[in-house]
C-alpha cells in the first residue's frame, strides 16, 4: 500500500515537472502585443499575438471606444462596442 502510494506520487511529480515548462510557456504566449499610436483626434490600438494582429481599439477624443475585431481569421475586422475584449478563438489555435 505504501508502495503504491509512492509509486503514485513519483508518477504525479514526473508528470508535473514534464508539464511545467509547457504550461508556463504557453501563458505568457497569450499575452497580447500592444502597439498604441496617437493620431490628431483618437488613440490606435493595436492587438497582436504572434504578429497576428487580431483586433484594434479606437479611442477618439470625444465619444466612446470601440473594437474592430477579425472574429475568423479572414482580414475583415468587424466592428464590436464595449469594454471587454476576447481573444478570438483561431488566434489561440495558430499555436
Amino acid at each position: 500500500m505504501i508502495m503504491t502510494r509512492t509509486l503514485i506520487a513519483l508518477l504525479l511529480g514526473f508528470a508535473l515537472v514534464a508539464s511545467g515548462p509547457v504550461l508556463g510557456q504557453s501563458s505568457s504566449d497569450l499575452e497580447p502585443d500592444i502597439t498604441i499610436r496617437q493620431e490628431e483626434d483618437r488613440t490606435i490600438r493595436e492587438y497582436r499575438i504572434n504578429g497576428e494582429l487580431y483586433a484594434i481599439e479606437i479611442r477618439p477624443s470625444r465619444g466612446p471606444s470601440y473594437y474592430l475585431v477579425d472574429h475568423d481569421g479572414d482580414g475583415n475586422f468587424e466592428r464590436q462596442d464595449g469594454d471587454r475584449l476576447a481573444v478570438p478563438q483561431w488566434i489561440l489555435r495558430r499555436f
